[in-house]
């Protein structure tokens, strides 16, 4: 028997390919099937069934073109209607691959069809839990981003309270826990680095699971201080749900090559969104007018579903030669399938074509530090509010990134704005959605608040976080 977790950091979350002589299953497959179907052959094994623990919202799966690919069915648990042929599989059901089982355990609460498998070895004891968004390190799956009219919040987080108890915390200790996600995602609010665990430890350490806690704490912890979920999530399910375009079909439409009178003239005639995901620090030297920096080294594909409101927006893409095809298949997985082109060569193209190039300016944190003692600034942090309340420069405005196309008007357009967060990568996407948008006095904080810490800025007293989640 082999069990492999596929984890991928830039969403965090964990795919599982599991074999056993000669038969494989998949359960929660990325967007880009190659890996898993290579990974089978190499190995020999066909790969049985792709395995859905939910729809899920934060990323489109690629249950369909592995299906499809593979001949294997697709499974979800009960409650789930997809629009497409699936295996609808019953409470308490089992799937033999090889000489293991997979148990199928109705655990509803994150959303009504949300399912568990538990994986029973070649002597049937229960080895391991694949919780998708019922459980993870150290957090359960929020319960608010499935509510119906019909349905609370509440309700849904009674439904988990059940599943935990009834199906989960009834096994041995020593099963090992593998989460869908880890931290870094907002399907919870919780979550270990860790990505795997045995369901024992985490009966010790995990809050949502303490031994005496009551139905209505459990309700009351677990509703408690949800920040709202990204605009793409219901887009996501919908694909998840509905179907999508293949993946391939996606990729050859998003990697035609564009000189820059091409992508010049595609940008006014499509109105498309030109997203550059260059690192921020050569970003801010020199960019073409009105591009949107997000970039590929950082948490790319959850920010561009948190700030590009429209799933279908044509984006143009400005990449460093040679990562093109990877910053398409990062949009097609959180479901940006428009990309209608990007610029061959990167952005030295456009700066040979002579085009209009508009910068970014950037400050040192002692600059900063140097022009905060001698002047009444207007600072901007874009960190989360818990970042915020847990230490910050005195007398900022906190206007996190997350919501900030809820916020402009927030923003002052009369005078420099000096924008930090943690370390630069969120400012910069920041700055550079501001410049979009007509606030041409943008100022970024080299180094966020890790460069501010070391400077004599005032400051507010530390607070740790553990004390404000309380």
């Amino acid at each position: 028997m082999i069990v492999e977790q596929i984890y991928t950091g830039c969403l965090a979350q964990g795919a599982y390919y599991i074999e056993s002589e000669g038969e494989a299953v998949v359960i929660d497959p990325l967007r880009e099937v190659a890996p898993y179907v290579e990974k089978a052959k190499r190995r020999g094994a066909k790969i049985k069934y792709v395995l859905e623990t939910h729809f899920h919202a934060d990323f489109v799966s690629g249950h369909l073109d592995l299906s499809r690919i593979t001949g294997a069915p697709i499974v979800f648990g009960p409650n789930a209607k997809p629009n497409f042929e699936a295996h609808i599989a019953s409470d308490g059901e089992e799937l033999k691959i090889g000489n293991v089982t997979i148990k199928v355990l109705h655990t509803p609460g994150h959303t009504m069809e949300s399912t568990t498998y538990l994986l029973l070895d070649e002597e049937g004891k229960e080895n391991a839990i694949f919780s998708g968004d019922t459980l993870f390190i150290g957090d359960v799956g929020r319960p608010d981003l499935a509510a119906k009219s019909h349905l609370s919040v509440e309700d849904l987080a009674g439904h988990l309270f059940d599943s935990l108890r009834n199906k989960i915390m009834t096994l041995p200790d020593d099963v090992i826990v593998y989460p869908g996600h880890g931290a870094g995602s907002a399907c919870g609010k919780n979550m270990s680095k860790e990505t795997t665990d045995t369901l024992g430890h985490q009966k010790e350490t995990n809050y949502a699971l303490r031994a005496n806690m009551t139905r209505d704490e459990f309700i009351k912890e677990v509703t408690d201080g949800l920040a709202p979920p990204p605009v793409y999530f219901p887009e996501n399910v919908m694909m998840n749900k509905m179907g999508y375009e293949s993946v391939d079909k996606v990729l050859s439409r998003g990697l035609q090559k564009l000189s820059a009178e091409g992508f010049e003239a595609a940008a006014n005639e499509t109105e498309a969104l030109v997203l550059d995901t260059r690192d921020p620090n050569v970003f801010s030297k020199g960019f073409i007018p009105n591009a949107i920096n997000i970039g590929i080294d950082g948490s790319f594909a959850p920010w561009v579903g948190a700030l590009i409101l429209d799933i279908k927006q044509p984006i143009l893409i400005v990449a460093e030669p040679g990562r093109e095809e990877e910053v398409v298949t990062r949009l097609a997985r959180v479901g940006y399938d428009n990309t209608i082109g990007y610029l061959e060569g990167g952005f030295a193209t456009w700066k040979k074509a002579k085009k209009e190039i508009d910068e970014i300016e950037n400050i040192s944190a002692a600059e900063f530090s140097d022009k905060y003692d001698r002047e009444k600034l207007e600072v901007i942090d874009v960190r989360k509010p818990s970042e915020f309340a847990a230490e910050h420069v005195e007398d900022a405005k906190n206007l996190a990134l997350d919501f900030i196309n809820d916020h402009m008007a927030d923003f002052d357009k009369e005078k420099p704005l000096y924008l930090y967060c943690a370390g630069g990568y969120r400012s910069m996407i920041a700055s550079s959605i501001l410049k979009a948008r007509g606030w041409d006095n943008v100022i970024n904080i080299e180094g966020g608040w890790k460069a501010i810490e070391t400077t004599g800025v005032p400051k507010t007293d530390y607070v740790c976080p553990t004390t404000l989640q309380k």
